[in-house]
């Protein structure tokens, strides 16, 4: 009995042993994942690079920013509002600018507003000296300080001197009463009465820029250029007698009055010097 108990000992042992090895195997599969820390200790994380984005377009005309006789396109802009606010035809402003398609032009575009002969004087009026009643005082009796600064108000002011484009002689564009008076900030123009299909005849002899209805608020417009400093606009007209490059003569009928984009019957007549509108009131004869 005594041998077998050892051997039956010996196996106890063995046993023993196998489950610990066991134990310990197991115990080793079940370890916590190993966590790599080669990045982040003592070596730069890597950075995501974007690729590099394309050069910035630059628009047509970009080196002439700033420039006498250059404009750059805002929102809202048309280039038949540039032309008109400019004193020129949206369609001289487009072969000057190499503009293919009128209707595509681009916010930030700069555009040559003058003609390409005229860019050298287009940085302002050139001074002259000029000899007037104010440059050698008349003696009279002493005024008192507020009869000199109603005086000194009611002075023009050498803003732009006469040429010889400023002789034109102008006729009402239509028969009518007068609605509404110039105002530089709420009426470009004068506003005139009548009812739909009255004639409108041009102010002056012209050559016609524009024909159309591109410009809001104007509805069916004519703008006529009659020199290089005066442009006339007629607006809201039912009917249209005229082409663009056409010209017309003084009194020619070019329209028939309507109500096109406004409230009411009327011709919306504006006279641009310069592209600047200016009161027609100042140039129309006395009725």
């Amino acid at each position: 009995m005594s041998g077998l108990s050892a051997r039956l000992s010996l196996a106890f042992v063995a046993v023993v042993i196998v489950g610990m090895l066991g134990g310990c195997g197991s115990r080793a599969l079940n370890r916590a994942p190993v966590e790599d820390r080669g990045v982040g200790m003592g070596q730069p994380a890597p950075v995501a690079v974007e690729p590099a984005s394309p050069d910035v377009k630059q628009l047509p005309g970009f080196e002439n920013a700033g420039k006498p006789g250059y404009y750059t396109v805002k929102p809202g802009d048309t280039l038949i509002r540039i032309g008109l606010e400019h004193g020129q035809a949206a369609k001289d402003i487009a072969r000057w600018s190499n503009v293919d398609n009128m209707n595509l032009i681009e916010v930030g575009q700069v555009l040559r507003v003058v003609p390409p002969a005229a860019a050298s004087a287009a940085s302002g009026v050139v001074a002259k000296p000029v000899t007037s009643a104010t440059a050698t005082p008349v003696p009279t009796a002493p005024a008192s300080a507020a009869t000199a600064a109603a005086s000194a108000s009611s002075t023009p002011g050498p803003t732009v001197a006469p040429t010889a484009d400023d002789d034109i002689d102008w006729i009402w564009p239509t028969n009518g009463t007068v609605l509404a008076g110039f105002d530089e900030v709420k009426n470009k123009g004068l506003d005139i009465g009548g009812v739909a299909g009255d004639p409108v005849v041009a102010a002056a002899d012209g050559r016609v820029v524009y024909v159309g209805a591109g410009l809001r608020g104007y509805g069916n417009l004519i703008i006529l250029k009659h020199n290089n400093t005066y442009l006339t606009a007629y607006a809201h007209n039912k009917t249209l007698l005229i082409k663009e490059d056409q010209s017309v003569r003084k009194g020619q009928k070019i329209a028939e009055m309507g109500s096109s984009d406004s409230d009411r019957v009327k011709l919306h007549f504006e006279v641009r010097r310069q592209g600047k509108p200016v009161d027609p009131a100042r140039y129309l004869p006395a009725r």
